[in-house]
């Protein structure tokens, strides 16, 4: 038996909780993946999973065995990346992760002038607004726009953000003026999808900040679509300055009370790179850093970058 190979189907079958993705994933049968798993109970004489023809479950002994199996796989991820990083020719497969707007505004175009200069590393986008474990996701570059908190974890802040209140002309023509926070209360608001009931924007001007909760028009876990719900005048929008960037240059947004900082989270966001602390970064993780780095940090470029992204 083929023990890591064992080790990495059932690791895959305690994610996917189904035989048939594995297999897809390995590029073998199902048959092949239960006879491996079969394999290993009999080899520790433990039962791992209960199948049945609805579903598989992991036992309490396949749930501390999957435990254990994402740090050892982990680290045979490492070793072999390490050594990667010493090669004069970097390679491979590159797992990137980024929320949304930014994998999609800026990302596209900066991987496409990367594969001209690095044409062996390959890289693998993956977009959404949910969290993501890079150990456990087996990524290897983490876009993120908060702060990284937890344990393990290097970050490089590529930028600051702020995010702004916007509109489309149509429909501020059609509203009273916005003058004050106050006043978004008798508007249509747009607001992102956060955990809990309440929907709040923060307004700082100076040292003083206001919170103001408000029952929204739309609400969305996609920034995309708040973008294109504001551009159709469907009320305020508070988005990422390099998001609206181009609508605000172009005349199909407008940006209001551009005397507060606002948010719907905190005040020091921003783009960070985030990467797992490891004793030496691959090759092809820095690289891509700092290709990136390299076109989007500063107060202006991540503004052509997302231009550029956008075809404008």
């Amino acid at each position: 038996m083929d023990r890591l190979r064992a080790m990495e189907l059932f690791s895959s079958i305690a994610q996917t909780r189904n035989f048939s993705e594995t297999a897809r994933r390995f590029g073998i049968s199902a048959t092949a993946v239960s006879r491996m798993i079969t394999d290993i109970e009999n080899e520790l004489k433990v039962k791992l999973l209960l199948r049945s023809t609805r579903q598989v479950a992991l036992t309490e002994s396949g749930q501390e065995y999957a435990r254990q199996l994402d740090d050892i796989l982990w680290r045979i991820n490492e070793l072999r990346d390490n050594i990667t990083a010493i090669s004069t020719a970097p390679q491979g497969q590159l797992h990137v992760h980024s929320r949304t707007m930014f994998g999609l505004g800026v990302l596209p175009p900066l991987i496409a002038d990367f594969r001209k200069r690095y044409p062996d590393i390959h890289i693998e986008l993956t977009v959404s607004e949910a969290p993501v474990d890079l150990r456990r996701n087996q990524m290897d570059i983490d876009f993120r726009i908060s702060p990284p908190v937890e344990a393990g974890i290097k970050r490089r802040m590529l930028f600051v953000s702020e995010r702004y209140l916007v509109a489309s002309p149509a429909y501020l023509a059609a509203h009273a003026p916005l003058q004050q926070p106050e006043d978004i209360l008798a508007h249509d608001c747009l607001a992102y999808q956060l955990p809990g009931e309440e929907h709040l924007w923060r307004f700082k001007q100076q040292d003083t900040v206001s919170e103001i909760a408000f029952q929204p028009r739309h609400v969305s876990n996609n920034g995309v679509a708040l973008l294109e719900l504001a551009r159709l005048g469907e009320g305020f929008a508070l988005l990422d300055d390099y998001t609206v960037h181009n609508d605000l240059r172009l005349g199909r947004l407008v940006r209001v009370l551009p005397d507060y900082r606002i948010s719907n989270k905190g005040f020091d966001e921003g783009m960070y790179a985030t990467i797992l602390d490891t004793a030496i970064v691959p090759a092809k993780i820095r690289l891509f850093m700092d290709f990136v780095a390299e076109h989007v940090s500063g107060p202006e470029r991540r503004f052509s970058a997302h231009g550029k992204a956008a075809g404008i």
